[in-house]
């Protein structure tokens, strides 16, 4: 599809455009969409508004990469140009069928733009044979009312494909209690759904939330998972502490009944700027995730610069210790193009000098075991932007802070005797992964001079520290 390109903002300024992580051209990026795998390439799809630096119409952009690592941007898959989607092409997912690539997405009407809240959505398909050509089908939608239980919010559909069926799950919310839930439906042919009920839903606002977005449904070592987006969530001293979370439980599912034993909702990630993940399945099995890098009502200060929104890296979901843990893709390692770093240390006060300190893998390694101090402390200063990572050995808490108001992000570990903490930063965000992925905090962090890397003990800790610059 064609942009009118005289409309389109102009990046003004690279000063914090990302060097391996996808962003749009221009313009806005929110939600990851349509993560698949088809012909050779995996394609992720996102919100986009190709005309402004703020959310607005939503179109489909479009990026392909056979590693997962280089992305190439293509034309906009989706405009929101046909009677079924005249407001909007929202969020959605994609699946192969036949070796062609199906997008099922949500089109958004707005009856009247003066009355933006009074709107009504229905679930759409459009068809690709090459992977960049795509057509809507004549006959959309294929999911034109939600249960009549529903109210308006019906939203962000995840297909899937179990024993033979195809499945989708959608977002939504009930009309009597105004509280969030994940809908299940099913498809022989990808085109006409039937409803099969509720998966599972909110029993308290507070604790649950008013409206459950991007859910997605997957199967991963022995666990029945549904990964959600909930808005609403009240936040206590050190949990859902963002406007919105991503969020998820995990236990078994009885497609026949409906049955889903499962337990209370985790954050999956603890940074201030993680929202809508999506996964995928790979060719070779593994269960790969990626979200998007800002959350709703934050400043851009790249909004100055004709641009908004990162993805985060790829990771890789493992179920352990009863939790999921995400870390990023293999793949990643090919950005290393030089070690800076590579030392045994001990003591407790260390500048870390690297080359470029913007485009870093950093891992620290210790052993905590006859460790008699409590505190240690990662920082990244550049003037008054700062972002620093603690962990606390008397607690097993990671603390995330950062400059401005709303400054920490907290996370527990398990006890163990080592820790490990890999950093990924890119121009302006940093990604932080402790112990594997036991936690994970993904931030933007906007500093306009290189930072200053420094390490910090109570009492002087023995720790490896390797480093690589990337790109």
């Amino acid at each position: 599809m064609e942009l009118d390109q005289h409309r389109m903002p102009k990046v003004t300024n690279p000063r914090f455009r990302l060097h391996y992580h996808l962003m749009p051209p221009q313009g806005w990026m929110n939600d990851p969409n349509g993560f698949t795998y088809f012909q050779g390439y995996y394609h992720l799809f996102y919100q986009y508004h190709p005309y402004g630096v703020e959310w607005g119409p939503m179109h489909w952009g479009h990026a392909r990469s056979r590693d997962l690592v280089h992305w190439e941007t293509l034309p906009p898959a989706l405009a929101p140009d046909s009677e079924a989607d005249e407001s909007g092409c929202f969020s959605g997912s994609a699946i192969v069928k036949d070796d062609r690539l199906f997008l099922i997405y949500t089109g958004h009407h707005v009856p009247d733009e003066t009355h933006p809240d009074d709107f009504w959505q229905t679930q759409n398909v459009a068809v690709s044979d090459d992977g960049l050509h795509f057509y809507k089908l004549a006959t959309n939608p294929v999911i034109s009312t939600p249960p009549t239980d529903n109210s308006q919010h019906f939203r962000d559909p995840k297909v899937f494909e179990r024993d033979g069926q195809y499945y989708l799950t959608l977002g939504s919310q009930t009309a009597a209690t105004k509280t969030g839930r994940a809908l299940l439906y099913r498809s022989a042919n990808l085109i006409d759904w039937e409803y099969q009920g509720v998966i599972t839903e909110a029993t308290e606002r507070s604790t649950a939330g008013f409206m459950w977005e991007c859910p997605d449904f997957f199967r991963l070592n022995g666990q029945d998972l549904l990964v959600l987006s909930p808005q609403g969530i009240e936040a206590t001293a050190k949990q859902n502490l963002n406007l919105y979370q991503t969020s998820y439980v995990a236990g078994q599912f009885d497609f026949q009944t409906l049955n889903y034993r499962h337990d209370e909702l985790q954050e999956l990630d603890h940074g201030h700027d993680f929202y809508a993940a999506q996964t995928m399945l790979a060719p070779d099995g593994r269960r790969i995730l990626i979200g998007w890098m800002d959350m709703w009502e934050a400043e851009f200060p790249e909004q100055a610069d004709g641009w908004a929104g990162a993805m985060t890296l790829p990771r890789e979901l493992t179920w352990r210790h009863e939790q999921l843990y995400m870390f990023p893709v293999a793949e990643v390692r090919q950005l290393r193009t030089k070690q800076v770093l590579n030392e045994n240390w001990q003591g407790t006060n260390r500048e870390l000098q690297v080359p470029d300190p913007q485009h870093l893998e950093l891992r620290l390694h210790a052993n905590l075991t006859d460790w008699q101090g409590q505190q240690l402390t990662l920082r990244f200063q550049a003037g008054e932007q700062q972002l620093q990572v603690t962990y606390h050995k008397d607690d097993h808490e990671m603390v995330v802070t950062r400059a401005g108001r709303d400054a920490q992000r907290f996370a527990q570990l398990r006890p163990q005797e080592e820790l490990d903490l890999q950093i990924w930063t890119d121009t302006s965000s940093v990604e932080i992964f402790a112990n594997q992925g036991e936690a994970v905090f993904s931030e933007r962090f906007y500093p306009t001079t290189s930072p200053q890397v420094t390490l910090q003990t109570d009492l002087p800790l023995a720790m490896q520290i390797t480093g690589y610059n990337l790109y």
